[in-house]
């Protein structure tokens, strides 16, 4: 009789990528390993009847906790781990808080690599997969997105080095490149406002559009967890997938386009060009005051 296989996905928040992945991997059969934050609501896994451990990727003990929980019950096997436990931080790059980019690159880069130093031994011992989920922000300069955009081209970067360090262990790692996903990820960022005095401060009404918005053609994310599953129990699946909305576009372009291609696209779309204006106008204004 086939043993019971196991996948073990971290970040699985209420309306969340996480949560759908786990419902997809329940639906194909496999026992699916949810993580909630300490303090996070758990209602939707407990309907769903989806076993589920508290963790915070930021720390090392948690993560050993986890580690435990998951041993006793697999009995040392892990069919897959998908890191998908994320933040996002949306500001301008010159506007920067330094300390909250920290912390979102311990959870979003840091918290993968802790995952996989503690679970490898059972992921290898199942000759298993890693799942990273990455991010087209991770390929293109988006605008108000260069320290997230930081986190996910490292976590893709350092995703590649491990795909080929595991493979003579017989352990597959998919990078996950996703588009535009419909998930309540900008949620804990609709706050956020351009600091007093920015260099931004012409776009503060286009900024404060941004981080309010419901992103428009998002991929919906069941959809999204039903193709990422799929890829993730396939004997020999990409080392990138690409999937959800714009995807199509910005592969072809990643590929084909020169560098700069992104930036007259992006110049259009967050309309730089009223950010020029305004600039050249106030540096005509000190440079007519200093001279007076």
């Amino acid at each position: 009789m086939p043993r019971t296989k196991f996948a073990l996905v971290t970040g699985c928040g209420r309306g969340g990528i996480g949560e759908a992945l786990v419902k997809e991997y329940t639906r194909r059969g496999i026992h699916a390993i949810a993580t909630l934050l300490p303090q996070e609501e758990s209602g939707h896994l407990l309907e769903a009847g989806i076993t589920f451990f508290r963790l915070d990727v930021t720390i090392e003990k948690s993560v050993l906790d986890l580690k435990d929980s998951v041993h006793k019950l697999t009995n040392g096997h892990l069919d897959v781990l998908v890191n998908c436990a994320g933040i996002a931080y949306t500001m301008t790059a010159i506007d920067t808080d330094v300390v909250a980019v920290q912390r979102m690159f311990d959870i979003n880069v840091f918290g993968p690599m802790r995952m996989v130093h503690h679970f490898h031994d059972m992921i290898i011992r199942s000759a298993g997969a890693v799942v990273n989920i990455g991010s087209i922000g991770g390929i293109i300069p988006y605008l108000y997105g260069a320290s997230y955009n930081a986190t996910k081209a490292a976590l893709q970067h350092w995703s590649n080095t491990l795909r080929v360090e595991m493979a003579p262990l017989g352990v597959k790692v998919i990078t996950i490149i996703s588009g535009e996903v419909s998930t309540n990820i900008l949620k804990n960022d609709a706050h956020r406002r351009l600091p007093e005095g920015s260099y931004y401060s012409p776009l503060a009404e286009e900024f404060h559009r941004h981080v309010t918005r419901t992103p428009r053609g998002a991929t919906n994310r069941f959809k999204y967890a039903e193709n990422v599953v799929a890829q993730s129990l396939k004997s020999s699946p990409p080392a990138w997938f690409w999937y959800g909305s714009f995807t199509g576009m910005i592969r072809f372009l990643d590929t084909f386009g020169w560098r700069t291609v992104w930036d007259s696209m992006l110049w259009r779309m967050f309309n730089l060009g009223k950010l020029k204006q305004a600039h050249t106008l106030r540096m005509s204004k000190e440079a007519a005051f200093g001279n007076e």
